[in-house]
């Protein structure tokens, strides 16, 4: 039975105050510049991990984001579905360029754990997830990535074509695709010129 459970949202630390708007990013191209914010921002996915440090080895150490948050938790089992009330869970959040949108959030119930999920998961199916990234040397990063303990890579680096959005240009990338040790499939990008 998977056990990975998203949550978005976690109103843990490095929260803004909710009067505080953070500023309307640049357009991508072929999509159009909000002409003002809208009422609601993806602040980040947390996920539920097996090994906190075996995942830490991807998203920090290979990936290169950064932690910006490590606490160990008292869970009340409501608020988030899972394990026991009175649990321990360490909570590990990481950032990218953006200080308040893009963050992922790793979660691992420490004391009691959650029961063994099974085998590392190989293929997707109905409430699985993709994680799409930008990145810089993605030849090396991907090679590192495939060595992680449960890391299951489904397609190595290659170069990529999508369509522009609205009529703007084809966008171009070099990328791999993998599972990480929990399900999560994870898309490393780097943008080509």
């Amino acid at each position: 039975m998977k056990y990975l459970i998203l949550l978005v949202s976690l109103a843990v630390a490095a929260c803004s105050s909710p009067n505080e708007r953070p500023q309307i990013a640049s357009a991508s191209p072929g999509v159009e510049k909000p002409t003002e914010a809208l009422p609601t921002d993806i602040r980040r996915v947390t996920m539920i991990v097996r090994d906190m440090e075996n995942s830490l080895k991807l998203y920090r150490d290979v990936m290169g984001l950064k932690v910006n948050y490590d606490a160990v938790l008292p869970m009340s089992g409501v608020a988030l579905p899972a394990g026991q009330p009175g649990a321990k869970a360490r909570l590990v959040l990481l950032n990218g360029n953006d200080p308040f949108i893009g963050w992922i959030g790793l979660m691992e119930w420490l004391d009691p754990k959650l029961p063994d999920p099974g085998p590392y998961p190989s293929r997707m199916g109905i409430g699985g997830h993709v994680i799409v990234t930008n990145t810089q040397d993605i030849d090396r990063r991907c090679a590192e990535a495939a060595k992680i303990p449960g890391v299951t890579v489904t397609a190595p680096p290659r170069a990529q074509q999508y369509p522009g959005r609205n009529g703007a240009p084809p966008i171009n990338v070099r990328g791999c695709n993998f599972f990480d040790p929990d399900g999560t499939l994870i898309e490393l990008n780097q943008l080509l010129k």
